[in-house]
């Protein structure tokens, strides 16, 4: 496995060594050596979660205040564009955001710390995403930064004939960065 930083401290793409032949393919999608020798790390994940959504759904961008997760996230079908916003008073990236495509045909994966907002938009016709959480869900504590804030200024990479994303209640629902309740 090999870890990249992005231009967000603390959050970091992942690349498995995946192994191929004319049968297919096989590669760790988890191994906690692996993982704590390529970043350094040793999160304790506590639930798995998987979502199948069609073209255009975007979810997020959320986290949760209390009981605050840091994710491993991937896509095991389709493709994904997929998000992390920094949302600590106190660090000098807050309001930063960074994004990239997550697939199941390039297996990367995103660490996403505790403290940042996550989201995704479907590119594919479907896609399945999968992801380790560090604590438990609790949706009294969660939070949703609105997916088109002017302030982030998130280049979503909308697709043609695509006004706007498809959107759950809650999402349409979410609040400008500068409103919302965030990390000190």
């Amino acid at each position: 496995m090999q870890a990249r930083p992005t231009e967000l401290p603390g959050v970091l793409l992942l690349e498995p060594k995946v192994f191929g032949d004319a049968r297919g393919f096989f590669f760790e999608s988890y191994n906690r050596r692996a993982f704590e020798q390529a970043t350094g790390l040793t999160p304790d994940f506590v639930q798995d979660n998987h979502s199948r959504s069609a073209r255009g759904v975007l979810r997020g961008l959320h986290y949760q205040l209390k009981q605050a997760q840091g994710k491993l996230v991937r896509v095991t079908a389709g493709e994904v564009y997929d998000v992390a916003v920094d949302v600590r008073r106190s660090s000098p990236a807050f309001g930063r955001w960074f994004g990239a495509n997550l697939s199941a045909e390039n297996k990367r994966q995103m660490w996403i710390p505790a403290g940042f907002a996550h989201g995704y938009l479907v590119l594919s016709e479907h896609a399945e995403f999968v992801y380790k959480a560090t604590d438990f869900y609790a949706p009294e504590h969660e939070r949703c930064i609105a997916w088109n804030d002017p302030d982030l200024n998130i280049r979503w990479p909308l697709l043609s004939g695509l006004a706007k994303p498809v959107l759950s209640a809650k999402d349409q629902a979410g609040l400008r960065l500068r409103d919302a309740e965030t990390f000190p």
